[in-house]
């Protein structure tokens, strides 16, 4: 068996899926194709993908919709969505359906591997920072974030579901509690676009305030600065 990750790519474009196939296989990694999303449901429970690489405009349903389906149903298998469509909104709804990441067409395959590389790194593929190799979880205002597992909790033992690119923006808030984070460090220290009006940032804030406010959390746990950026404003405990 092979220790290359593995990753299944899905679109309906046999031009792009045999670009993307022979260059993601010549970078080092073992690829699936598909090129719908009956084809891609099949292969995704016959194969088991360390990545998905999904298409948002497929011939039998949306990517979109597909991605969020996913969500609902506890699979937890980074996405990465790719689209032709440049409204700002298909990116916020594809974070807000649970991906991890989005490239847009037409883009360069060496900056989609390394968006695949940078989400397999957050998500445990590749090996662990020094901060992370301790297996220190962290404790605050009654939750508990456990790294090891990407998993946050609250005082009850119920798990808080965030997405992957959710959990990631917490742990960098758990990681500097307290601290005023400018928009743009965080975008950089979450590998998303630098784009001046990229509103990323904005709604996974958004999203998590909502999800731990629901489970517990008080409304004030993160703090908005205009034109400052965003602070965690409780205590942080490594336990």
């Amino acid at each position: 068996m092979s220790d290359n990750p593995h990753i299944l790519i899905v679109d309906d474009d046999s031009e792009i899926l045999d670009l993307l196939s022979k260059y993601l296989r010549s970078q080092g990694f073992d690829v699936t194709e598909a090129s719908s999303v009956a084809e891609f449901r099949a292969k995704l429970a016959a194969s088991s993908p360390d990545m998905v690489v999904l298409d948002i405009m497929l011939p039998d349903g949306s990517g979109l919709d597909t991605c969020r389906d996913l969500r609902l149903n506890g699979v937890k298998t980074p996405i990465i969505l790719l689209t032709a469509v440049t409204e700002e909104v298909d990116r916020i709804l594809g974070l807000e359906f649970g991906a991890d990441d989005y490239i847009g067409k037409p883009f360069n395959p060496r900056e989609l591997v390394a968006r695949i590389r940078a989400v397999l790194r957050r998500v445990g593929d590749a090996p662990p920072r020094e901060e992370e190799k301790t297996g220190g979880a962290y404790r605050f205002a009654g939750f508990t974030c456990d790294p090891s597992v990407r998993g946050v909790y609250t005082g009850e033992g119920s798990e808080v579901q965030l997405t992957g690119a959710e959990f990631d923006l917490l742990k960098v808030f758990l990681d500097r509690p307290q601290r005023l984070i400018k928009r743009e460090t965080l975008l950089e220290l979450t590998n998303k676009s630098l784009d001046t009006f990229d509103t990323t940032i904005n709604v996974l804030i958004s999203r998590i305030r909502k999800k731990l406010s629901t489970a517990g959390a008080p409304d004030e746990l993160f703090r908005t600065v205009r034109g400052g950026g965003y602070q965690l404003t409780t205590p942080v405990e490594r336990v």
